[in-house]
């Protein structure tokens, strides 16, 4: 249960207290649990669209939208801005990358990728609604965040940031836990099966191109993988 809570706290915004005491080894552990953060961030996104819906499609989509970026406190899109700026201003020079991803401010090519994402999520969940592929929604969270501990297993971390201190805390058989729940939600949403495709694809670029993964991947490949996700969706609605 401290997992949960632990996983809830950090990944969202939400006010969920915790009276007990938490160690170093304790939050490292609730990375096991951080696609379950994934639950109420969909149902949340989904309530507020649902109550724009009772006026319009898009009005529905454009409160999901602000919901989704509210209750995480645009954490992972804060991710999807530094990994941008580092690739689009390093090109092939891997050190420049990294030298530019450790850079707090938000440049060009991030603002140009947090409009992008914004849009694409605004677009994909007004058709979601209008096809009223609910569960889609409500699922989508979780199942993009399954990619953390994937990635979090397969690439060595990048500097002293947030994947070291998460570093061997996946295992094999958390992997394989999520991938049958992952599995068993798609009977519901069918979307969810092609989650693998965004998360080995994202894997491999971080793998190719910065060598590893860092907070700013982990919630990069977040944003990323919800969009492909609900485009997904969208083509099986």
């Amino acid at each position: 249960m401290k997992g949960i809570v632990l996983a809830i706290q950090f990944m969202t915004r939400l006010p969920v207290p915790w009276r007990g005491t938490v160690s170093a080894q304790d939050f490292a552990a609730s990375m096991r649990w951080f696609p379950i953060a994934g639950l109420p961030v969909g149902a949340i996104v989904a309530a507020a669209a649902w109550t724009g819906s009772q006026h319009s499609p898009m009005l529905a989509a454009l409160a999901g939208t602000i919901a989704w970026a509210a209750v995480t406190g645009a954490l992972h899109l804060d991710g999807l801005a530094d990994i941008s700026d580092a690739a689009g201003a390093a090109h092939r020079d891997r050190e420049t990358l990294l030298r530019v991803l450790a850079d707090p401010h938000v440049g060009s090519f991030g603002v140009v990728a947090l409009v992008l994402q914004l849009a694409a999520k605004l677009v994909l969940l007004a058709l979601l609604v209008e096809a009223g592929a609910w569960t889609a929604i409500l699922l989508i969270p979780l199942a993009a965040r399954t990619g953390i501990l994937a990635w979090q297993y397969g690439l060595p971390p990048l500097g002293n940031g947030l994947a070291l201190r998460f570093a061997g805390i996946v295992r094999l058989r958390d992997l394989c836990l999520w991938a049958v729940l992952l599995l068993g939600a798609g009977l519901a949403a069918p979307a969810l099966w092609t989650a693998p495709v965004p998360m080995l694809l994202w894997g491999w670029w971080l793998k190719s191109r910065i060598g590893g993964i860092s907070g700013d991947g982990h919630g990069a490949g977040i944003e990323l993988c919800e969009s492909a996700l609900l485009l997904a969706a969208v083509c099986l609605a």
